[in-house]
């Protein structure tokens, strides 16, 4: 068969194999992205923020540390797009290397979470007994506090930095996940596939990993997703009262501690640091809700 059959057949929602299978559903993925204008909004400012963040030095117009106090605290101009803060650094420069603090805080806790919580997850659902009972016990009271109170809690024991505000960002993200998971994990393990792999010898942990966990992983992505814009608001929760990021890091939440003291005389220097935390939480939220449609096995074709 020709790629170019392959290809109509593809269009046309006729696979007759596995492979095509899955590659109609890669287009219509493709096709319900495209027509989703918040969707594709989401992929825009995620996409940018990646960009910006890789191209920092070369889209910044002045160090993120250089301080010049005979301009401190000045308006937007042509010379400061965006203003200074109280330093005299140019507050647009610093958003900008705050996209990577940005990137560093959202990769991390999706590193340490999301695994941690999909293997939990997985294995109650499909072991069940008293394992299923004592996880899902340890998640529920996991569950039983605010989050943000849990991250505080956290890093007040661990102290205050970067690092550790990712930590234990870290340690309060991953009952979701173990939610989710589970609740996947429950179905598949009465499919027939599950059944057929188990009557072949397969152990329990093979099955988990390599069976399991990966059919978990659609849903499981649309939650990590719409959770990193929380994930970004408690970062800038914890660098805003002085638990997260240390000045004078360039990180959005340090930078709307230090320009709360002027909201009065200077509000560029909290506005725009506001913004940028809006505008990315905006974009992980609409990428995760285009994903959700997407990914959905039960959405309607």
């Amino acid at each position: 068969m020709t790629d170019a059959t392959l290809f109509t057949r593809v269009r046309r929602g006729e696979p007759h194999s596995s492979a095509e299978a899955r590659l109609a559903q890669l287009w219509r993925g493709a096709e319900m992205l495209w027509a989703s204008p918040a969707a594709l909004t989401g992929v825009a400012i995620i996409a940018a923020l990646v960009v910006v963040a890789l191209l920092a030095p070369l889209l910044a117009p002045y160090g993120p540390y250089a301080q010049n106090l005979a301009n401190q605290l000045q308006p937007p101009s042509a010379e400061h797009l965006l203003g200074t803060d109280e330093f005299g650094r140019d507050i647009f420069s610093r958003i900008i290397f705050g996209t990577r603090f940005t990137l560093y805080i959202v990769m991390l806790v999706a590193l340490i979470a999301a695994p941690a919580g999909l293997l939990i997850g997985a294995s109650s659902g499909y072991l069940g007994g008293w394992f299923d009972t004592l996880a899902m016990r340890i998640t529920d009271i996991a569950l039983a506090f605010p989050r943000l109170i849990l991250a505080l809690a956290f890093v007040t024991a661990f102290g205050p930095g970067l690092n550790n505000a990712i930590l234990a960002i870290a340690l309060t993200g991953w009952p979701p996940y173990v939610r989710i998971a589970r609740a996947e994990a429950l179905t598949i393990r009465r499919s027939d596939y599950i059944a057929a792999i188990e009557l072949m010898g397969a152990s329990r942990l093979r099955i988990i990993l390599l069976h399991v966990v990966p059919l978990c992983l659609p849903s499981l992505f649309v939650r990590l997703t719409l959770d990193m814009a929380g994930v970004i608001l408690i970062a800038a929760g914890l660098g805003f009262l002085g638990l997260g990021a240390q000045p004078p890091a360039a990180e959005w939440g340090v930078m709307l501690s230090s320009g709360k003291e002027y909201m009065l005389s200077a509000w560029w220097a909290a506005t725009f640091p506001g913004l940028a935390i809006f505008f990315v939480c905006m974009g992980f939220n609409l990428l995760g809700d285009g994903l959700r449609d997407i990914l959905d096995p039960r959405q309607e074709s």
